[in-house]
């Protein structure tokens, strides 16, 4: 039994005792991979892990010169209004989280305005201060799209084709554009090659999708994000931790877990069991 099959059964085995509503798991150590499924497996919202992909897109935006993260939002949304403080506010701001702009999340989000990133950018600015919000990576997504179309479409031949996931749906907004937060359909192993992707640095099969500067930008340079051992520190759209992993995490359980070689993915159906699988899953790959 190789590395990878190991770590799976011993998953499976937690996922069984605790209860953990899961769906699907891909487990890829080195070149060895091993998979179990609770559930058929169809598309499924990725949740918050979709933020991670928006990162990819204006990482290969940036790849192409169409835009720069370190570039105020202001440079790409120019008939805008901003809040005090926003000129200020980069696209990695707004995917790092570090806008200072408070917009907390509703079921409603999309609708409560007539366009949610000119709400969000007509608030004022805190300051460079850590603030969860998918009106921040809706936001972001509007001003990348403002260069490169429809971010979907943008993904497509630069990201999907290439990973062979097909057909792929985003939700979108009232305004047309993708809720880019959440609202990402995929089956756990198309899920998988996104995780397999990022685990080696943006490269797929020897031909490099994104630049490695953006997937080390997943997990680096660690903002202050709170207090909580599970969320106390937080990059481009990546979690530090369970220590000494890092991972991108979607409500309900989605998650990819990266450590070392390895890339755990899961599917689920269980928001308050991920924290305590997700610990399990990295201790089980530090002693594998």
């Amino acid at each position: 039994m190789n590395r990878a099959q190991i770590v799976r059964d011993r998953i499976v085995e937690r996922v069984t005792a605790s209860g953990f509503d899961a769906h699907g798991l891909h487990v890829r150590i080195g070149t060895d991979g091993a998979e179990h499924r609770w559930t058929a497996d169809i598309r499924e919202d990725i949740h918050s892990v979709a933020k991670g992909v928006c990162v990819l897109a204006a990482g290969m935006a940036a790849d192409e010169g169409a835009v720069s993260l370190d570039e105020p939002v202001s440079t790409y949304l120019p008939d805008f209004d901003l809040g005090s403080g926003v000129g200020e506010v980069t696209l990695r701001h707004l995917l790092t989280m570090t806008s200072g702009i408070d917009l907390p999340w509703s079921e409603t989000l999309m609708t409560d305005w007539p366009d949610l990133a000119r709400e969000f950018l007509r608030r004022p600015s805190r300051g460079r201060v850590f603030q969860y919000s998918n009106a921040s990576t809706y936001t972001a997504m509007t001003a990348l799209a403002a260069r490169v179309g429809d971010v979907l479409d943008f993904l497509r031949p630069r990201l999907f084709t290439p990973l062979g996931i097909d057909d792929v749906t985003w939700e979108r907004s009232p305004n047309g554009r993708i809720v880019a937060g959440s609202g990402l359909l995929l089956r756990t192993e198309e899920l998988s090659r996104l995780g397999l992707l990022i685990r080696d640095r943006g490269a797929w099969h020897g031909r490099r999708l994104v630049a490695a500067e953006w997937i080390d930008a997943m997990h680096s340079d660690w903002v202050v994000a709170g207090e909580g051992a599970a969320y106390d520190r937080y990059a481009l759209a990546g979690w530090a931790g369970p220590d000494p992993a890092w991972r991108l995490h979607g409500a309900h359980g989605q998650l990819l877990i990266f450590l070392d070689d390895a890339v755990v993915t899961i599917t689920a159906d269980d928001h308050f069991g991920a924290d305590d699988i997700a610990a399990f899953v990295a201790a089980t790959l530090t002693a594998s």
